[in-house]
């Protein structure tokens, strides 16, 4: 099947350089990336630890001053360039990087446009903006700027500043999944559990709660798990 072309817009202003290979490497994951956009006023001393990156990874500046003092203008164009990139009908999909809510409205348009909308930010990036999207990603958290385990998530669930899904949610979806796809024998298939989460969470990521895989997760949260005689697939039940 050929890779969806995606389109790569990045806030600069909202976003470190640090993060530019961990961002690469999640957009190509998706499909092949068509655009690289980076907006931000490239007048700014504040944007000079982007200039090697935008080298190094062909980044496509897009200069926008700050006409007003505390109002980001960066926004604005990015915005435009989103929309007018979508009615070319050239891609099939959006990456936008960036931690400001100001991007709900255009992630949620998008994807009313039948895009596929992969948002990329910190962990205090407003939960408004990563429901927005089809996939949200946590760039500190897959950057390993922030380690997390079950119990770090778990203790998350009263941090009003990160959007990442609880575990407690995710435990009681699994319940729920299981109770609504399992055999006779109460066994569910561990890959169905996993694309039925992203369904329902669109931060949902094993690495987010310190797993690679979804069977190791599964395994931590205390499910039963098994295997196929050939290895190839795993069933859980509670």
């Amino acid at each position: 099947m050929e890779d969806k072309k995606i389109a790569l817009l990045i806030d600069a202003d909202n976003i470190s350089p640090r993060y530019i290979k961990t961002i690469v490497e999640e957009a190509a994951k998706e499909g092949s990336i068509t655009y690289k956009r980076i907006y931000g006023d490239w007048t700014s001393p504040n944007l000079s630890s982007w200039k090697q990156e935008l080298l190094d990874y062909s980044l496509n500046p897009v200069q926008q001053y700050a006409y007003t003092t505390g109002k980001n203008a960066t926004d604005s164009a990015m915005i435009i360039d989103a929309m007018d990139i979508l009615y070319t009908r050239t891609v099939d999909g959006f990456c936008l990087v960036s931690s400001d809510s100001d991007f709900t409205k255009l992630a949620a348009r998008l994807k009313e446009s039948g895009m596929l909308v992969i948002g990329m930010g910190k962990e205090q990036t407003p939960k408004p903006f990563v429901v927005a999207c089809s996939k949200f990603k946590y760039l500190d958290i897959i950057a390993g700027d922030s380690s997390k385990s079950i119990t770090d998530s778990a203790e998350n669930s009263e941090n009003e500043n990160s959007a990442l899904t609880t575990v407690n949610a995710l435990k009681e979806s699994i319940n729920q999944i299981i109770d609504e796809n399992s055999d006779a024998e109460g066994w569910t298939l561990a890959s169905k559990i996993g694309s039925l989460l992203l369904n329902q969470y669109s931060d949902f990521d094993c690495r987010n709660y310190g797993c690679k895989k979804m069977i190791e997760l599964l395994k931590k949260l205390g499910y039963t798990t098994r295997v196929s005689e050939d290895k190839k697939v795993y069933k859980i039940r509670k």
